[in-house]
């Protein structure tokens, strides 16, 4: 194991440059994977955040309490339901004083308002349930109306479907160019060292002993890069930007803390120099000839 470890350091100095240009342009890369999965995710929680706001409002007609009682037992038992408020009719016409002034009290009197129960909805409902719930609704005995602001919930659903596949789109073509990086850089070690390779073929080595080092110089590789990108995006967002732009400080971590996001960066990187590696190093060694 010693042996192959030695090798697998000693070829990132047979070929340095080409290691230096891999390990700098697979850093740039998942710091680019970094930055957009932050951003991405900030998005995405702004997104339920405002989907939060969105209540179904049922307008009743005038019952008595044990009505009332009876439907705010109904909608609670609703599994779109996460919360629900009362708003009795005087509640409500305190609501529209407050709202506009002294000036409606002549339509206050008028006692038109009429009382109502605010639903706060689970995040995960899509927009078309939502809707389909708000149909329903207002099929009930005793409901009036039934108001949402529709427009800005199908208006947010869209957006939050385009950025997850924009995002998924752009992650998945910068992963496949950084393990290209790694393959190539392998690919060009495994050439460089195709007569030390026929040698240790004539003496019995394996495949997988031959391979061995060049997979290990890949996950080094991966692991160098990981480091570097992990800390540039940990120093950009937690010092520099939050400086230049306190806007950015606002910026939430996934999870809620920014070892997850670093910890999966250089995870994934070492992933992507192991199976980059990996596969370089199998292709070219298996047609190696004697």
């Amino acid at each position: 194991m010693s042996y192959l470890l030695k090798e697998g350091i000693a070829g990132l100095s047979r070929t340095k440059w080409a290691s230096m240009t891999s390990i700098i342009s697979l850093s740039l890369a998942l710091l680019l994977i970094g930055i957009l999965f932050r951003l991405s995710y900030n998005l995405y929680d702004s997104a339920l955040s405002l989907r939060d706001s969105v209540e179904l409002e049922v307008f009743l007609y005038d019952l008595d309490d044990q009505d009332i009682s009876l439907m705010e037992q109904a909608l609670l038992s609703l599994d779109e339901v996460e919360g629900i408020s009362f708003i009795s009719k005087d509640s409500a016409a305190t609501i529209m004083r407050s709202e506009f002034g002294t000036g409606v009290e002549d339509l206050v009197a008028l006692d038109f308002l009429p009382a109502s129960f605010k639903l706060s909805l689970r995040r995960d409902i899509p927009a078309e349930k939502i809707v389909v719930v708000a149909a329903e609704l207002e099929e009930w005995i005793g409901v009036e109306d039934i108001k949402y602001n529709a427009s800005l919930l199908q208006l947010m659903e869209t957006n939050l479907k385009t950025l997850t596949r924009m995002g998924i789109v752009i992650g998945l073509l910068v992963l496949i160019a950084a393990m290209l990086l790694v393959f190539n850089t392998i690919r060009l070690t495994v050439y460089a060292r195709r007569d030390v390779i026929k040698a240790m073929k004539l003496v019995g080595a394996t495949n997988r002993f031959i391979r061995a080092p060049f997979v290990i110089e890949g996950i080094i590789q991966g692991f160098i890069a990981g480091g570097i990108s992990a800390s540039v995006l940990h120093l950009c967002f937690e010092r520099l930007l939050p400086q230049l732009s306190p806007e950015f400080g606002l910026l939430v971590w996934p999870f809620g803390q920014w070892y997850y996001l670093i910890g999966a960066l250089v995870t994934l990187s070492v992933l992507l120099g192991l199976l980059g590696s990996r596969w370089a190093a199998g292709t070219f060694i298996r047609k190696t000839q004697l």
